[in-house]
């Protein structure tokens, strides 16, 4: 009597860059919502402006850390948009606010810097993407 057997799951391997994509997409989720700066009135968090769209971005970029690796240029074009937007807006709410009052008054928040970072992990994971040479049987 021959027995039948199931047969072997195998797991797709992630391409070099997701796990740093992955990583950077939490960052720029979490720095979304801590604050982004501190006045003597308060904290202002980044969901009360460029945080939703760093939010949303967020997602974007984990979408890219979950793609097959037959889409790598999906993963790219995710996490090229998400490093874009999450270096462009900390910079310009940094810019903005310094120009208005100086350093006088406002010190800038844990947000920013992990949106930033985050934004920074982006194009380098997008850069690994990029470069991923196909291995020859």
């Amino acid at each position: 009597m021959a027995t039948q057997t199931a047969p072997v799951r195998t797991r797709s391997r992630k391409m070099p860059g997701q796990m740093r994509l992955l990583a950077a997409s939490l960052m720029i989720l979490l720095g979304a919502f801590v604050p982004w700066l501190y006045t003597p009135l308060g904290t202002i968090t980044g969901m009360r402006g460029p945080g939703l769209w760093t939010a949303t971005v967020a997602m974007l970029a984990l979408a890219g850390a979950l793609v097959p690796a037959k889409l790598r240029m999906m993963a790219i074009l995710q996490a090229l948009v998400a490093a874009g937007i999450s270096i462009v807006l900390p910079v310009w709410q940094f810019v903005h606010i310094f120009s208005l009052v100086g350093m006088s008054g406002w010190m800038p928040g844990p947000g920013l810097l992990l949106t930033f970072a985050g934004g920074i992990l982006c194009a380098v994971a997008a850069w690994q993407l990029w470069t991923i040479r196909p291995v020859q049987a």
